[in-house]
């Protein structure tokens, strides 16, 4: 490999020859950065085309083909970039050839892997990750510390965003366990305390009222309609009380929300009392006395 522009001798150097070339050499960088961007972004407008935007055809499960849609645009742009260096490189070197280096692209992997174990293994981790269905773009995952709705994956990352709206940038390979909230029929549970005193039986019927009025809403959401588990633990001070339903995936937390709300607006209307918590009343930097008080959880103790 030789750089033809380069003189033998320095006298020799011709500075009208190097400037002519540094200007051609700009405007074939220029032009094929341009040409790249084209045909990068035609591309991913077709791919976007042929699995996002369908139009109709079930080609792919939208999951799917979203987390297939990111992992080949991750894909192609890795591929476009070594292209147009590869175009770089022998247009600067004329003598410059790209077969050997194509050829020895084993004993160069060889070489590299001591130095890039991080990559190959992000990489690899991509396909199976893809492969393996383990999660898709969409998904509320938790792996490790990280919890949120998968974004994208790429060849290399997954970017997972938070509830907070924090974006995890995570290496494919450091994803070794994942927790998938939005596979298969999910849990909504919600448990109500109330006094030992207080009449179950009327307590189950209004369960039950609430839950056949959720039911008849939300039928869509739901898979399995929500049920009267009964008692399900006795407190220090108030018996716990279960109402269960499955749900379609990522519509568990709503329904919970919602049981919650109507439960609480029966409860009020048919005059079902609150549980009792200690109220801590100090009269006295030393001495403190313990009332029983009714009142919701949640409301401030009162000085």
């Amino acid at each position: 490999m030789s750089i033809s522009w380069l003189p033998i001798n320095i006298s020799d150097f011709n500075w009208q020859d190097l400037k002519s070339f540094a200007l051609n050499t700009l405007l074939y960088i220029v032009v094929l950065l341009i040409l790249a961007r084209v045909a990068y972004s035609l591309f991913v407008y077709l791919l976007r085309r042929m699995l996002v935007e369908r139009k109709g055809r079930q080609l792919l499960d939208e999951r799917k083909a979203n987390t297939l849609f990111s992992l080949l645009r991750s894909m192609s742009f890795y591929l476009v970039t070594f292209f147009v260096i590869l175009q770089i490189l022998r247009h600067l070197f004329f003598k410059f050839d790209t077969g050997p280096l194509l050829a020895s692209a084993s004993v160069l992997g060889v070489a590299l892997g001591f130095g890039a174990q991080s990559l190959v293994k992000d990489m690899i981790a991509g396909f199976f990750i893809l492969f393996e269905n383990q999660f898709a773009v969409g998904d509320y995952v938790q792996t490790g510390e990280f919890v949120g709705t998968v974004e994208e994956t790429g060849i290399r990352t997954t970017r997972i965003r938070a509830w907070g709206g924090e974006l995890h940038i995570i290496p494919n390979g450091s994803i070794t366990a994942v927790t998938n909230f939005s596979r298969g029929k999910m849990l909504a549970k919600v448990e109500i305390q109330l006094p030992y005193d207080e009449d179950l039986e009327r307590v189950i019927d209004v369960l039950h009222a609430v839950c056949e009025e959720v039911s008849a809403e939300f039928k869509e959401q739901i898979l399995d309609a929500p049920t009267v588990q009964g008692v399900t633990q006795f407190g220090e001070r108030n018996v716990v009380l279960r109402v269960i339903a499955f749900t379609k995936p990522d519509q568990q937390w709503s329904l919970e929300r919602e049981l919650r709300r109507r439960i609480h607006s029966a409860f009020l209307k048919e005059g079902i009392r609150p549980p009792q918590f200690p109220s801590v009343i100090i009269s006295d930097p030393m001495r403190a006395s313990v009332k029983e008080e009714q009142r919701p959880p949640g409301t401030p103790t009162k000085a």
